[in-house]
């Protein structure tokens, strides 16, 4: 039997407005499928984002997938994409039939370096698919110039950064299309769940279809005795009325979240900053982190591993965000992760932490995780 942990990775911040909205559209008995509530998630989320469009979809996956078939992206078009991410951001492009070209991260954000995309844009090249780390934009406008430049296709992966921002700009408007994910850990969760934001309507059309089996949608299908109209190939991606209802009632409540969230990761870098070989997240000028996630950086892998058998014996759960994907079983066998030499990403992945973050986090527990880092630094001094 697993020992219970006394301090998980994240908790969902819950509250009776989460458990009415989607109470209400349970007790209601119709309309649990698009409903409603979808098109008004959607509306809110592009306000607070600051877009024109936005989609919702079952998953952050799903609207990878679903941005690269709408902006064209194929067979034998190349996709550069960084190794340090989860899984999906790579495989999106093998499932639409292009090839990832991993790209080597920079140290400040933990994302793509502009200074290595442009050597890496050959004749195949169509997107580039930057990821914000953990809560906190990369270097997403050095980036969107050199997408300007070539005329590529800029698809964010903005999956763990719903919030962040650059000066007064938020992340998800700086791509052609941007990709949020709502998944259990996220600054604002329905569980599973994703969408897109986009500035461009026919993006935006082209995704509804392809979100709903090619269907083009004037009346809602599950209600309406029209004939339907299939005018391409679609998959059913869409979001549920109740999943809808529970984002609304999460995103009224996201800049409290968020808030919290910089409170308790301020606490924690204020004592960890002052222990030897310890570097605790640094947020550049201007920028806003969300938090998302709260990550360390160990000297070694040795030490990376010991502190974290030692938090688990303490019941704290910590994690490695990310392993680099191009090291995976099945990217090794495939020749684009066979010939790729990432250096930083390979360094950072070895010697990253990611400790328990969310708002809900309560003084004796940073204090409990704080001190037994304290203590383990302590011994091994």
């Amino acid at each position: 039997m697993v020992t219970p942990w006394k301090i998980p990775l994240y908790k969902v911040f819950v509250d009776n407005d989460d458990i009415r909205s989607v109470s209400k559209v349970i007790r209601r008995g119709m309309d649990w499928a698009i409903g409603p509530e979808i098109e008004l998630f959607e509306r809110s989320l592009a306000n607070y984002v600051g877009s024109d469009y936005c989609v919702a979809l079952n998953s952050g996956t799903s609207a990878l997938h679903a941005s690269l078939l709408a902006g064209g992206i194929g067979n034998k078009d190349d996709v550069i994409v960084p190794s340090f991410t989860f899984i999906a951001t790579a495989n999106c492009t093998l499932m639409v039939g292009a090839t990832p070209n991993f790209v080597d991260i920079e140290e400040d954000t933990f994302g793509l370096n502009p200074e290595l995309i442009e050597n890496n844009i050959n004749k195949k090249t169509r997107c580039i698919i930057p990821v914000h780390y953990a809560g906190m934009a990369c270097k997403i406008q050095d980036i969107v110039e050199i997408s300007e430049r070539n005329k590529l296709l800029l698809i964010e992966d903005a999956a763990e950064s719903l919030g962040a921002k650059i000066n007064k700009k938020m992340v998800g408007t700086f791509g052609n299309m941007s990709v949020f994910s709502f998944a259990g850990n996220k600054v604002l969760t329905t569980g599973e769940g994703g969408a897109i934001t986009t500035n461009s309507k026919p993006l935006f059309e082209k995704l509804k279809l392809i979100r709903s089996h090619g269907r083009v949608d004037r009346q809602n299908y599950f209600s309406s005795i029209s004939k339907p109209d299939y005018v391409t190939v679609g998959y059913n991606w869409r979001m549920s009325s109740m999943t809808a209802a529970l984002g609304l009632s999460q995103l009224e409540k996201i800049e409290k979240l968020i808030s919290l969230r910089c409170k308790n990761a301020n606490y924690i870098s204020s004592r960890l900053k002052k222990l030897e070989n310890i570097k605790v997240p640094l947020t550049p000028q201007q920028y806003r982190h969300a938090y998302q996630l709260y990550s360390i950086i160990l000297p070694n892998s040795t030490i990376r591993n010991n502190l974290m058998n030692y938090l688990a014996k303490k019941r704290i759960m910590s994690k490695v965000f990310f392993d680099p994907i191009h090291l995976t079983s099945f990217y090794k066998n495939m020749i684009y992760g066979r010939k790729s030499k990432l250096r930083v990403t390979e360094s950072v992945s070895e010697r990253i932490l990611t400790l328990p973050m969310y708002p809900s986090l309560k003084k004796e527990e940073l204090e409990y995780i704080c001190e037994s880092i304290e203590e383990f630094v302590e011994q091994k001094a």
